[in-house]
């Protein structure tokens, strides 16, 4: 009986992350972290104010990371020319040349950071469970935390409503 309990909870926690569960946070600060890009560059969080930016935690080795991938890069391009930027973060067990490769071959046209500590991970809230995706509006705050894929029809209509404030 246990062991079906636990199947069943496993199965649902599965369906949840699937599906693309995500939370609504009260905008709170994003966390101070530095972000070492894939061209030796540094970024800090508070690089991110003044545009609305999608905060993506994912790995290769993800089947659900490397299928929203078109979906994130089609996000960018309709709105980078509207104050929007996205920050992809690859997580700390992915190997560089993986990332990198991934990169090169898919034409990343956003920024691609590799946190190679975990450190970036930790200071976001632990993020373990890839993909998890936040939402920073233009005074570096996080206003959504998606885990799993998002509703892309519902991010961009966020994104609208955070690029259209002042």
């Amino acid at each position: 009986m246990k062991t079906r309990a636990l199947y069943v909870a496993a199965f649902v926690a599965a369906l949840a992350v699937g599906a693309g569960v995500y939370a609504t946070m009260g905008a709170s600060p994003a966390p101070q972290a530095t972000f070492v890009l894939l061209d030796g560059s540094r970024q800090t969080t508070d690089d991110l104010k003044g545009k609305v930016t999608l905060v993506n935690f994912w790995a290769t080795s993800c089947v659900t990371c490397v299928a929203e991938m078109p979906k994130v890069i089609a996000t960018y391009d309709k709105y980078k020319d509207r104050g929007y930027d996205t920050l992809a973060v690859a997580m700390s067990y992915d190997p560089p040349s993986y990332v990198v490769n991934f990169a090169e071959t898919r034409k990343l046209p956003f920024k691609v950071a590799i946190d190679n500590t975990g450190a970036v991970a930790k200071a976001w809230g632990d993020v373990q469970l890839t993909p998890t995706t936040y939402v920073v509006n233009k005074r570096g705050q996080i206003v959504k935390r998606y885990v799993g894929e998002p509703d892309f029809a519902e991010l961009h209509q966020l994104i609208e409503k955070l690029l259209a404030e002042a």
